[in-house]
């Protein structure tokens, strides 16, 4: 298969399996609302540089950055289309647990996936469009998959604000339901991801042998040029080191179970995209625990020369 047949790959799923993938996405928004607290959004009126730099950081500066990287790499559609989706998608609740085990600043983290989560609602859909449609190449693929764009922004948006409002709602009015609820449900909902993209995988292996030399490296590439944007940032808005780490997981760790879902359920699994987005989803959190472990070390190291200057 050459590389650009991959823009005329779907994964076909029946009406059971789209109706299947809407509710999962429902699910998933709703076990994000239930960790979201009012407190998570306080900090915007204490700090709010901090937190509108980071934000802005996350849902326009990683686009752009994307928009450029698809620009100098001019991948196929698909391909960019995927790089795309996963841009405009929130961060996860998988960034707060990296910069906890990062030592970085965990509320910090918490306050930036709160917003993010929240507004994802209307950005992410507006989101993937406007940036689609600025790559001629993208906007012709997106064309001819015969999608409405107000039909989109409205399913999208109603997909996930309708169940983030009922689990924000459970969490303010049920807190310890909402959290037992939470313990539940999230990792039901990290494994029925991960069955997706297995099944995914197994039943399309011979499009993955195919397409994994040509994809594999521009999400790796994509993913680090994330983390890389958030660290910069950091050190933009001056932040300390706690939030610096926060920041640069919270742009480099994306929900990118969220992007495959609504690739699958509203783009009609095309090839490319829906490839670069299931590598995303598995290779950043690869990338994010080596990331903890550089972190670490370098902690441990900073410890013992302060030790040995006491000593000494």
């Amino acid at each position: 298969m050459e590389a650009v047949d991959l823009d005329d790959v779907r994964v076909v799923l029946d009406e059971t399996t789209r109706l299947a993938m809407s509710g999962i996405l429902a699910g998933m928004m709703f076990t994000v609302a239930l960790s979201l607290k009012l407190d998570d959004f306080k900090a915007l009126q204490n700090q709010p540089l901090r937190i509108l730099g980071g934000v802005m950081a996350q849902v326009f500066g990683l686009p752009l950055l994307t928009f450029m990287l698809v620009f100098v790499l001019n991948p196929t559609a698909s391909i960019a289309l995927g790089m795309f989706v996963v841009a405009s998608c929130p961060g996860g609740n998988m960034s707060n647990i990296l910069t906890h085990f990062a030592r970085g600043n965990t509320a910090y983290s918490v306050s930036l996936t709160a917003i993010s989560s929240v507004t994802a609602a209307i950005l992410t859909p507006v989101s993937i469009l406007f940036w689609s449609n600025l790559y001629r190449p993208t906007a012709d693929l997106v064309e001819s998959l015969d999608i409405d764009p107000w039909m989109f922004l409205i399913q999208t948006a109603a997909l996930l604000a309708i169940p983030m409002l009922i689990g924000m709602i459970v969490s303010a009015k049920l807190p310890i339901f909402a959290e037992k609820l939470r313990r539940i449900l999230t990792p039901l909902s990290i494994l029925t991801l991960m069955a997706i993209i297995v099944a995914g995988v197994v039943g399309n292996w011979n499009i993955v042998l195919t397409v994994g030399a040509l994809v594999i490296p521009i999400a790796v590439l994509h993913n680090a040029s994330a983390l890389g944007l958030g660290a910069i940032t950091g050190r933009v808005l001056k932040l300390d080191t706690g939030r610096r780490r926060s920041l640069t997981f919270e742009v480099g760790i994306q929900n990118a179970g969220l992007g495959l879902i609504i690739l699958l359920d509203q783009f009609d699994g095309v090839g490319g995209a829906t490839a670069l987005t299931a590598i995303w989803s598995i290779w950043h959190l690869i990338a994010g625990g080596a990331l903890v472990g550089i972190f670490r070390y370098i902690d441990l190291s900073r410890n013992r020369k302060m030790a040995l200057g006491k000593t000494s």
